[in-house]
Formats: C-alpha cells, structure tokens, sequence
C-alpha cells in the first residue's frame, strides 16, 4: 500500500512513537562509524567492476574527468543534504526519511510521491541486481568446477533467494552494522585481488593487445560517452542517505560527515586502482565486468584462477549485504502498515507479518531476476532517470529552499549550476540507455542461463 504524505505539522520526536517503521526498522541507536559502513555498502559495490567499461565509452581523459567530477559533486550532494538534515533536527523536525524530507522542505506532495516512486524503483532495482548478479557468480564457479553441470542460472537465482529471505528477517537497518562492515572489508578485498590480477594479466605473455580508441563515428561516440556517465552516475548514487542518516543516535549532527569521509576514503582507494588496471589492460575489449575479462570464452584465464575464485566468493558475500540495504525502505514502508508498535518487535503479533512480507518481496525480485537475466540494460535507465534526480538534483534544491543562500553568493549558482548540469546529463544519459536497452533487444530471452553483456 502507498504510505500517506505526512501531515504538515512539524515532524516531532514524539509524532514517531506510533510509527513501527520508524521504530523499528529505522532505530536510532548508531554510531558515525556505523553510517560509514552503511553507506559503503550502499555506494562501494560490485558495480565498480563496470568503471574500466566505463571508461572505455569516455578514454582516459574524460574518464578520469568524469569519475573525480561525479566524487566530488556526490561529496558535496550528500554533505548539503546531511546539512539539511542537520537543521531540520535543530527545529525539532528530525526527518528519517527521504520523502517527508523533500516534502517537507518544499512543501508539496507532489514531492512525497516522486520520491518514494524514484526511491522504489532504486531500490527494487538493486534488490534484483544483487540476486542476479550473486546467481551469476554461483553459476560461474559451478561452471569452473562442473563445466557440464545441468544447473541454470534460475538455479541459482533461487538458491540466492532462499538465503536472502533468511538473513533479510534482521529486524533493524541498525542490526546490519556488523554485517556491513564486512561489506567494507570485502569490497577493499576484492578491489585488490582484481587490481592485482589486472596487474598479473597486463604484465603476462598472454597480455591482451591494448587499443584505447573510441567509436569511429561521432554519434556513436556521443551515446556511448553519455552511457558511461550515467554508470558512474549510478555507482556513486545511494538514494538513501536520509534513512541512513535516522540509524544515527541523536542529535545526529556533524556525525554523517565523518561517515561520510569514511566511505569516501573507500571509494577513492577502490574505484580509480579497479578503474586504472582494468582500463590500462583491456582497453577498449573491456568487459561490463572485468572479471569475465579477466577469464574469457576462449583461452586460458588471464589471472590465477584461486585469486579469481576468492574474488568471485567475496562478489558474492557482498551481494547480500547490498541487497539487504536497498531493501530497509521497502521494509520500513510495509512496517509502518502492517506492524503494532505498541508489542514487543519480536512478539507473535509483529514476527508473523514481518516473516511474510520479507519472504514475499525477495521472492518477488528472485523471480524477477531469473525473469530478466539481462537488468544490467535496466539498470542503465534507472540509473539515469533514479540516481541522478535524488543524489545530484535534490540536494542543491533543498539546501537553497532550506538555507536560502543570497542569489549574488557563489554556493547559490555552484548549487544551480549542478542541478543544470545533472538534469541534461540524466536526459541525455536516459536516451542513450534506452538506445542501448532496444539494440541489445535481440538478445534478451526470458529465463536465459546467460547475462546479456
């Protein structure tokens, strides 16, 4: 059911105490370290796998330009909004969520549904990715050890899904701080294994012929530059840095900053050496995901293959605790209406409804994901028409309404230009992935047993 827009009355700590979801799923009890870890797990994932693809659309110039480009306005995006937060919760409107913030703030309800349609089908989005992609790297491993197995993907998609139904029964986004350190560690993990790899291959006899050059044609160039920077897009977006923020223990000042610093430590260590080697490598051959690079159809693996097992084990661990972030503003929107906060979070009356709605919603992207083994092309547009608007649009927006800088200041035109910027970008990045999405029609086949490249 759609939650209702909220009440234009202040949003007071007290007002909440109905709220399961708040409550429940978005307790308040963390640490700045702990929004660290969840918004590493939100942003630094196997996705980066995709930035020497990337950077194969834009050479090394514009793709060094674009990746430090979308840091820094990513950075910035989030700290505004964190200051927006701050300053709603100085006036005694402490917001947990993304849609009450940007309703609130800019007094529409039009808003509130935007929000939580963009927000929804994110986050759907990557509930879906996570499992496909986690069946994948099952399937490739089962493919390694048993190269004529009868098993299919949807085989694995499944086996994902019944794990992801377990673990997603962790009653609090707070209750996932352990399990998203671990994401942390696992992502530094295979970042390095990869890099070393790429390293290994590039230096190997069997190194791969390097070629740099773009498409031939300018259009061709265009649409492939513009692809590529709606995959950055989407890789440094999150879209729920509001929730991630309500984990935090009031007052929740100044916290989500160092969280921030945290995670982006992370990024920088981890997107430009996978970014670098992979590019460096492969060139303009490289792969969606440089690891099937790193071990293609034809020939022997470029790479070790333990290293590329232990890296495939890690992708996977990873996975899970990605698909278990995106999918607390699903779970907090299906409390708020099904769960009594006046019982106890584990008694008879809440654990029933909360088993089932869970199970419900990751059988739901399971099926979806073995449905349509080729959502990397759907990806492209959600990222497009999702990331850019919540992480590089919003923000500006709701810093100036909130703050209101004078229009002669430079932060005012810095913010307006950004949102300019972003929304051609978001534009022109929507139309070139849904060129892509219709040339690589031909290739989609439902409940195929392989991912379209």
């Amino acid at each position: 059911m759609m939650p209702e827009p909220p009440n234009p009355a202040p949003f007071l700590e007290t007002s909440r105490d109905e709220d399961a979801g708040a409550v429940f799923v978005l307790q308040s009890k963390g640490q700045w370290w702990h929004a660290g870890f969840h918004l590493t797990t939100a942003i630094v994932g196997p996705t980066l796998l995709t930035l020497p693809y990337a950077f194969r659309g834009l050479g090394w110039g514009p793709g060094f330009l674009c990746l430090t480009t979308m840091g820094v306005v990513t950075f910035y995006s989030y700290y505004l909004m964190s200051k927006v937060l701050d300053h709603c919760e100085k006036a005694g409107r402490r917001h947990i969520r993304f849609r009450e913030l940007a309703a609130d703030v800019l007094g529409s309800g039009w808003m509130f549904y935007f929000v939580i349609f963009i927000q929804t089908a994110i986050n759907t989005g990557v509930g879906i990715g996570a499992i496909l992609l986690a069946g994948e790297c099952l399937k490739i491993m089962y493919s390694d050890l048993s190269p004529n197995g009868s098993l299919k993907l949807y085989h694995f998609i499944a086996m994902v899904t019944v794990v992801m139904i377990v673990i997603s029964q962790l009653p609090t986004f707070h209750s996932l701080r352990h399990i998203n350190f671990g994401s942390l560690l696992l992502s530094l993990g295979y970042s390095f294994l990869v890099v070393g790899a790429c390293i290994y291959a590039g230096t190997s006899k069997n190194a791969p012929v390097r070629d740099y050059s773009l498409e031939s044609s300018n259009s061709a160039k265009l649409f492939n530059a513009f692809t590529s920077i709606s995959i950055i897009a989407a890789i440094f977006g999150n879209g729920i840095l509001p929730e991630i923020q309500a984990t935090l223990a009031p007052p929740a000042t100044g916290k989500m900053f160092k969280g921030l610093v945290m995670c982006y430590t992370v990024i920088f260590v981890t997107f430009y050496s996978t970014a670098v080697s992979g590019y460096w490598v492969f060139g303009n051959k490289a792969s969606s995901n440089i690891i099937l690079s790193l071990m293609p159809d034809e020939g022997p693996s470029l790479a070790p293959t333990w290293v590329l097992a232990v890296t495939v084990i890690f992708v996977l661990l990873q996975l899970l605790a990605i698909g278990l972030v995106y999918s607390q503003v699903a779970y907090e929107i299906m409390e708020k209406k099904s769960a009594d906060v006046n019982q106890g979070m584990f008694s008879k009356r809440n654990l029933i409804p909360r088993i089932i709605l869970r199970s419900l919603y990751m059988l739901l992207c399971g099926f979806f994901a073995a449905m349509l083994p080729f959502f990397g092309d759907i990806s492209g547009v959600v990222g497009a028409v999702g990331f850019i608007p919540l992480d590089f649009i919003l923000p500006m927006l709701l810093y100036n309404k909130t703050y209101k800088p004078p229009k002669s200041t430079f932060i005012y035109w810095i913010n307006i230009s950004i949102m300019i910027v972003f929304t051609g970008a978001g534009i022109l990045g929507t139309f070139s992935s849904v060129r892509k999405l219709v040339l690589d029609a031909s290739k989609f086949k439902l409940f195929s047993d392989d991912v379209v490249d």
